[in-house]
């Protein structure tokens, strides 16, 4: 059960100015904490939650790479490829985050680099607290925020991609409704929603990478979990391929060629029905097995396309 207060709620988010240009090597709990001496809010007080963006957590850890390493870059960080379209490659990366280009980036960083994700967000945003705690003996929460496309929606949002000492998500399944109607499946992205909260407050051109959000005490806890755990395993995924890419991973399950769809999504799409079936490991199939195969493969990019 949750315990929240009941009755009005007052939250304020305040973006925090002064923090400037990150480097490699820089202490971001010292960053943050002179900006809030800046700032009217003032020190920070048990229950707040930081959010953070991703960027100036990578540039902390010194994550900018040479603009000419992204592809690769984006191949090591990539566990599978989801979907590609022209040069838009989505990708489910080694933390199970769904994201265009591995989340590579060459927004807010110097000219001729990208920026990668940190190693472990997660554990990015844990140091952060601890070193907080430390140096002012309040229990904070803090959130690493990215921003995000979402399925068969416009545009983007900022989500959590880590996050410690708030608690990630708040499940009312067993609950009640105002109207007496049993909730089931219904789970609120608790830190998702700092995280596009925070985004209002921050924007994305005005300098400022950290928000204070007060007046959320009762999320502020030891055992919250962490963002990890609003990453969807890739078996409830109802969204896991685009249309063509699912085509492709269904064909190649049914002939036991699964290993070969990374090798066949990097082929122009014309070519892949005929690599699949010549060459060493091709599957044995009859004329008209291979026939229907190669006419549900094209049929299937077809339709991805209209």
């Amino acid at each position: 059960m949750s315990d929240a207060p009941i009755g009005r709620a007052e939250v304020i988010v305040l973006a925090l100015g002064g923090i400037g240009e990150v480097q490699a090597g820089d202490d971001l709990a010292a960053l943050v904490l002179d900006a809030l001496a800046a700032d009217p809010a003032g020190p920070l007080r048990d229950g707040d939650v930081l959010v953070v963006t991703s960027k100036v957590v990578s540039k902390s850890e010194g994550r900018a790479v040479p603009a000419d390493r992204r592809e690769a870059a984006i191949r090591e960080a990539a566990v599978h490829t989801l979907a590609r379209r022209g040069p838009t490659r989505i990708v489910r990366d080694r933390h199970g985050l769904v994201l265009a280009a591995a989340g590579v980036d060459n927004s807010n960083v110097d000219p001729g680099h990208v920026l990668l994700l940190p190693v472990d967000p997660d554990a990015s945003a844990a140091r952060l607290r601890q070193a907080l705690r430390e140096r002012t003996g309040a229990d904070v929460g803090v959130v690493v925020s990215d921003t995000l496309g979402r399925a068969w929606r416009v545009g983007q949002t900022d989500v959590a991609i880590g996050s410690a000492g708030v608690r990630v998500v708040e499940d009312y399944a067993g609950r009640r409704d105002p109207y007496g109607n049993d909730l089931h499946v219904t789970a609120v992205a608790l830190a998702d929603e700092l995280a596009s909260a925070a985004d209002l407050a921050k924007t994305k051109l005005a300098g400022r990478p950290v928000a204070l959000v007060r007046g959320l005490a009762h999320l502020v806890r030891d055992d919250g979990g962490t963002a990890h755990d609003l990453t969807r395993p890739p078996a409830q995924d109802m969204f896991g391929f685009g249309s063509q890419e699912a085509v492709l991973a269904a064909v190649l399950e049914a002939v036991d060629r699964s290993d070969r769809y990374d090798e066949l999504l990097d082929l122009p799409r014309a070519e892949r029905a005929a690599a699949l079936l010549s060459g060493p490991g091709a599957p044995a199939l009859d004329p008209a097995a291979a026939a229907l195969l190669t006419r549900v493969l094209d049929a299937g990019l077809a339709r991805s396309d209209g």
